[in-house]
């Protein structure tokens, strides 16, 4: 398995392979891989020539210091696992000056109101460091394609929007949620739950699948009161934010419309751990 370090060796080794039209597929990823990683690789693996996953915890993207410093870094092991699916996966794993050579800040962003929801209003500046790191990421690969994840789906949308106004030839694909065995969605996070937090967290999904039913005979803000009082009957969540949004705008719905797709989205800390997690409701 080809393993680099340096953008500048990376690009050296794909130049050729671009010039010659092969299809590349990307999969960024921050690591400590799961089987929602793994899917987004057999998915790329399935439909380009080249499969490159990137490994990289980027610090522009954390409004928390403390959250950054105990994001778990695997690498060894995330690279035994991405072994066991294939060899012919390509890992980009840099470190922070190769990234940003000594300036550490995020470029500025506007993705059309799509960063003011949810994730941008609780989250200040962290969607100006997803731009930044992706859109380097994509100038550094120049990808066909690239694959993400629906578990961050406001993230999927702004990626989708940052390649439109930037002109930037990449397909963007969503990729469906994964989920543990009890409906908690596989994130990087749940390394840091002990067993019983695990356990307990699989009531996130449960709600969300009752609210779907709530949302189908009752309006958005029965259906967010009821996930609200749900919560409160569980000392061990702290719910920081249940909305219910229009799927291509992200913004809050007032009124149903028929010919319009709803999805909620919620965050929630359990153990001082933030989880998010979506659900299409129609």
């Amino acid at each position: 398995m080809l393993i680099f370090n340096k953008k500048s060796d990376l690009s050296a080794f794909l130049s050729p392979l671009i010039l010659q039209n092969k299809s590349i597929g990307f999969v960024p990823t921050m690591g400590a891989l799961h089987k929602g990683h793994l899917s987004l690789l057999e998915k790329s693996l399935s439909e380009n020539e080249i499969t490159v996953m990137s490994i990289f915890v980027n610090p522009t993207q954390f409004n928390n210091a403390e959250d950054l410093d105990k994001y778990p870094r695997t690498l060894e092991r995330d690279v035994q696992i991405m072994q066991e699916l294939s060899n012919n996966i390509i890992v980009y794993a840099p470190e922070v000056e190769d990234i940003y050579e000594g300036n550490t800040i995020s470029e500025s962003f506007e993705y059309d109101g799509l960063e003011n929801q949810m994730e941008g209003k609780h989250r200040p500046g962290h969607f100006d460091g997803v731009g930044t790191i992706v859109k380097r990421l994509f100038e550094i690969i120049k990808p066909k394609k690239a694959y993400f994840g629906e578990k961050d789906f406001q993230q999927l949308q702004i990626v989708k929007k940052l390649v439109s106004k930037h002109n930037i030839p990449v397909e963007v694909i969503g990729c469906p949620i994964h989920r543990e065995a009890n409906g908690l969605a596989m994130s990087s996070r749940n390394e840091r739950l002990s067993v019983l937090a695990k356990e307990k967290a699989a009531i996130i999904y449960q709600i969300l699948l009752r609210a779907k039913d709530v949302f189908q005979t009752h309006s958005a803000e029965e259906t967010t009161k009821y996930v609200e009082n749900e919560f409160k009957k569980h000392a061990e969540f702290e719910l920081e934010y249940f909305e219910i949004a229009e799927e291509t705008t992200l913004l809050p719905i007032s009124v149903k419309e028929s010919n319009k797709k709803y999805r909620g989205f919620i965050a929630i800390f359990i153990e001082n751990i933030r989880l998010i997690d979506n659900i299409s409701l129609n």
